[in-house]
Formats: C-alpha cells, structure tokens, sequence
C-alpha cells in the first residue's frame, strides 16, 4: 500500500514537471486559477465568519 502511493506521487510530480517544462504559459494559468479559487473560498469564509459574528 505505502509502495503503490510512492509509486502514485511520482507520477504527478512527473506530469507536474512535464506539464510546466512543455507548456509554462498553460501552467501558469492553471496556477494562478488555483489561487483564485482558494482566494475566493477564504474570502467566502471570512464573510460567513463576519455575519456569523453580527
């Protein structure tokens, strides 16, 4: 089981490295989508945090 997850991790960090070593532009943009989400998602909190509080 620890074996085949080892095995697992490799691979996306192959795809990983392929992905951005043949197409940086393309993963830039997948990046900076990530961030927006999780930026959205922490901004979502803070304001149920804020009305939770009021």
């Amino acid at each position: 089981m620890a074996q085949t997850k080892k095995i697992l991790l490799y691979i996306v960090v192959v795809f990983v490295l392929y992905t951005i070593i043949t197409s940086p532009a393309k993963a830039a943009d997948l990046v900076q989508v990530g961030f927006e989400g999780i930026s959205s998602a922490a901004q979502g909190v803070g304001e149920f945090m804020t009305e939770l509080v009021n």
